[in-house]
């Protein structure tokens, strides 16, 4: 299904949602969305999200769970410790393969598209590094270990052939490892902005390498799931436009996910869109109901399937 299918048969949802107005009749229960790290777009859209739920589903008590994001996110959807979770779809993608890191495959199914999450791969301004050749050899956190960012991470840097001196840091931790000088750069996947990355730049100037270099040869290896997006100019304070690796935000569930609660969810993201803009991203990012269906290349849950159908006619 191309997206302009998808935007054809979405494009009237707006028009048909006051016809659908099911809500959730089960019992009381706890929800838990696995997020992301403090700081970062994952985390904040979750804890969001899980808001809007609670409210329009009293039953459903819902509650966003700080993680590594989205390798940890997976994880925790398959062992149960969490019923739905943010993941990248390159990570997804291995997981529902068995690929690198999760070695078998993962039953995994999909509530929706979300947000494009931006690599950005974070330097300091006085620096002046401008290009990933000028990182060979330099200290460089790739993300935390069980982040969407670390897989990516590792596979720019492999299709570039540059050598780093790689590091697995939390997005805290390479925060202030930069401002400390114990790193060149770091890598992180994320909204834009992000406003640990914000905070960081108003003590220490930063500037983005851009990576849309890079990109034929991960689309080549790994397929479609890459495209360039841009990082408007302004987003951080004195950085200027430049092209990025964009990836799609999925949220991704158990199969087992009870059919209601699967609903339940699918109505609060195509009914309360304009609400699940975390404050820092407004302007800048947006939920569009039009790509929602679009979660390839994981499978939407019956639940959520059955719900867009009913929501568009």
């Amino acid at each position: 299904m191309t997206l302009t299918r998808r935007a054809a048969i979405l494009g009237g949802l707006a028009l048909t949602l006051a016809a659908c107005d099911d809500t959730y009749r089960g019992p009381d229960r706890k929800i838990t969305i696995a997020s992301g790290e403090p700081g970062g777009f994952y985390l904040a859209f979750a804890e969001v999200l899980a808001a809007e739920l609670s409210r329009a589903e009293p039953r459903l008590h819902c509650s966003a769970l700080p993680t590594e994001a989205s390798v940890e996110n997976v994880q925790r959807v398959q062992d149960g410790t969490a019923d739905f979770g943010l993941a990248l779809a390159d990570v997804a993608q291995s997981a529902i393969t068995g690929g690198t890191p999760f070695g078998k495959p993962v039953p995994l199914q999909a509530l929706g598209r979300v947000y494009e999450n931006y690599l950005q791969l974070v330097v300091r301004a006085e620096d002046q590094l401008t290009d990933l050749r000028s990182l060979a050899g330099r200290p460089i956190s790739v993300g935390a270990s069980r982040s969407g960012a670390a897989q990516l991470g590792e596979r720019v840097f492999a299709a570039s052939s540059i050598p780093v001196q790689a590091q697995h840091l939390p997005l805290n931790d390479a925060v202030a490892a930069l401002h400390d000088r114990r790193i060149d750069a770091f890598l992180w996947s994320g909204g834009i902005p992000t406003p640990a990355l914000a905070d960081l730049n108003r003590t220490t100037p930063l500037s983005l390498v851009p990576l849309a270099s890079v990109l034929p040869q991960l689309r080549k290896a790994y397929g479609p799931l890459y495209e360039q997006v841009q990082v408007p100019a302004g987003a951080y304070r004195g950085v200027g436009a430049l092209g990025t690796i964009g990836v799609a935000n999925l949220l991704v569930c158990s199969p087992k996910l009870p059919f209601d609660v699967a609903a339940a969810v699918v109505r609060v993201l195509a009914e309360r869109a304009a609400e699940l803009v975390p404050a820092q991203a407004v302007g800048t990012q947006f939920l569009d109901v039009r790509t929602l269906i679009g979660t390839q290349p994981v499978p939407l849950h019956r639940g959520a399937a059955d719900t867009y159908r009913a929501l568009h006619g």
